[in-house]
């Protein structure tokens, strides 16, 4: 995929839906570093040379969002168990790691290899979503066979929220409210 203005050194690129930092630049496309974390927690780890991935820019300051925020933390790997056809479009079913379950809702948002979708149901560990004509075209699921891992990040106002209740009530800066106010 071409992108609409020319890469620079240190830039961030998501992969896959992993967040790198460009190191080294070509005319046919760039390098990245992907440390043994980021191997070790990815699918990243399991690519080869010439396979199709999704590749996304970081989101500029007044640019429009067409979905929700994804930071390219991946928080695990999940994998396709399901695919059913819904006309043109596609019904697909994901598994997700027992620990990220909690952060998924029906009508919440989730990116699966970096693409940001929209969850219809939820059962247990696995969640469906529905690929309309173009994500189906434009991304790479429909070539993934069954099984396929797939990275997982979970929305972050989910994963912020879960963090605020879990911890209780918010820590306080040490000043006391003034008096009458």
């Amino acid at each position: 995929a071409a992108f609409d203005e020319p890469l620079a050194l240190g830039e961030s690129v998501a992969v896959d839906g992993c967040c790198l930092t460009v190191a080294r630049l070509s005319s046919s496309g760039f390098e990245a570093f992907a440390s043994l974390e980021t191997l070790r927690r990815t699918t990243l780890g399991d690519l080869r040379a010439g396979d199709p991935v999704h590749l996304e820019r970081a989101l500029r300051a007044g640019d429009r969002m067409g979905g929700h925020i994804v930071t390219g933390h991946v928080d695990g790997v999940g994998r396709m168990t399901g695919r059913e056809p819904l006309g043109e479009s596609e019904r697909v079913t994901f598994e997700v790691p027992e620990e990220l379950s909690r952060f998924v809702a029906p009508k919440g948002s989730i990116a699966v290899d970096g693409v940001s979708l929209t969850v219809n149901e939820v059962d247990g560990h696995r969640f469906s979503v529905v690929l309309v004509p173009f994500t189906r075209a434009e991304t790479t699921f429909d070539r993934r066979p069954m099984g396929a891992p797939v990275n997982v990040e979970v929305d972050v106002v989910a994963r912020y929220v879960a963090r605020l209740l879990e911890v209780g009530e918010a820590p306080t800066t040490g000043r006391e409210p003034d008096a009458g106010a």
